[in-house]
């Protein structure tokens, strides 16, 4: 079993930045890929970024490409979400997940969130 607990989250103004963290506890997430989703209100969960187990690879939707960075630090068995030049778009609550890198999304384990605010 994996435990993920998401922070960082937080009311911004359009512009600034914040960065989550994803702290995993009971297993190290060295073997998983993991993965950044979020949800708007009145939306479905979707995909935000990722980044592979091993080879460290990063995968960004269209929406966050050149704003947010994923990276991750598997002896502090965690990860991080840079979020930059943030727009009142990107509110919503933001869920990390561990799984293999097909399973993201659909699998694995998940954290409960963290809000993320963005004021025009």
């Amino acid at each position: 079993q994996v435990q993920l607990v998401e922070s960082g989250g937080g009311l911004v103004q359009a512009g600034g930045s914040l960065r989550l963290s994803c702290a995993a506890s009971g297993r190290t997430i060295s073997r998983y890929a993991m993965g950044w989703f979020r949800q708007a209100p009145g939306k479905e969960r979707g995909f935000v970024a990722a980044i592979g187990a091993s080879d460290g690879v990063t995968y960004y939707a269209d929406s966050v490409k050149g704003r947010f960075t994923i990276s991750r630090d598997n002896a502090k068995n965690t990860v991080y979400l840079q979020m930059n030049g943030l727009k009142p778009e990107d509110t919503a609550v933001y869920y990390c997940n561990a799984a293999s890198l097909g399973g993201l999304g659909t699998g694995g384990y998940w954290g409960q969130g963290t809000q993320v605010t963005v004021s025009s």
